[in-house]
């Protein structure tokens, strides 16, 4: 038991367990958007991701032994954690985007969007034609579909049997240095995906300690096409306008939550 850092509530993810395997040491690691609880597992909707990644292990272990010792900065690879550097790798990201205009995509998953510099950001990717999708399921400060500024911006909230909580970043151009990119097939893929423990509020960029973690090629594309499939909902999802309020879709013919349940269970069936 760690009582941890005083004035930083610890929100990030993470399991590691540590073999000597062949006498040498081997990381295999969890690391997701949900807490690890019995009882919310049933009624939440979370990703994540196991993996023996050596370079994401080292930093996973970097992050355990500054929040259970003397805490500092680590020097991580891959991993971005708040209080330091998180909020200003997403802002790198966005900016990244808007240098591509039309050809810019960003799709975000979250439980809330309050932070006002993302806000800021995306209003100005928006204004440099780059098509941005985010599902909010809670608060949005972020007023889409505003002539000018937003009208490239769509937000949608899913509210269903399950509680949306995953978070999943997507940028279409994000891998645009090789320092970005572990991922063997990332040459031929130029887009980034995060999955983190964060929602883009004040809070969790500067009281809490968060992680947001790139995701391999392999498990990227489904994840992507559950962020794609999202999209999609028209029976539980309801659509931000820029005064506000929310309106149902006209045509209530596709849910989301009732696609996953048959996707998961075709997959157990044909163990995939």
């Amino acid at each position: 038991m760690v009582y941890g850092i005083p004035k930083l509530k610890i929100h990030a993810k993470m399991i590691m367990v540590v073999k000597k395997e062949k006498g040498a040491i081997k990381r295999y690691l969890h690391v997701g958007t949900g807490n690890y609880n019995h009882s919310t597992a049933k009624i939440y909707s979370d990703i994540g991701v196991m993996t023996s990644d050596d370079v994401l292990g080292r930093d996973v272990e970097k992050i355990f032994n500054a929040i259970t010792g003397y805490f500092h900065q680590p020097e991580l690879d891959k991993i971005y954690i708040s209080p330091h550097k998180l909020k200003e790798r997403l802002i790198e990201c966005i900016r990244n985007e808007a240098k591509y205009g039309s050809n810019g995509r960003i799709i975000a998953k979250m439980n809330s969007l309050v932070d006002i510099d993302i806000i800021q950001e995306l209003y100005k990717a928006s204004q440099a034609g780059v098509s941005i999708d985010l599902i909010v399921r809670g608060i949005c400060c972020l007023r889409p579909g505003i002539e000018g500024i937003s009208e490239n911006i769509r937000v949608i909230s899913i509210v269903g049997k399950y509680l949306e909580h995953a978070r999943i970043f997507y940028f279409k151009n994000g891998n645009y240095d090789n320092n970005n990119c572990y991922d063997k097939n990332c040459n031929d893929d130029k887009s980034l995906l995060y999955i983190s423990s964060a929602d883009w509020m004040p809070r969790n960029f500067n009281k809490r300690v968060e992680t947001m973690v790139p995701v391999e090629s392999e498990i990227k594309k489904y994840i992507k096409e559950i962020l794609d499939i999202q999209l999609r909902d028209t029976a539980k999802s309801r659509i931000l306008q820029s005064d506000g309020t929310y309106i149902r879709p006209e045509k209530r013919d596709f849910n989301s939550q009732e696609y996953f349940e048959k996707w998961v269970m075709i997959r157990d069936i044909n163990n995939i």
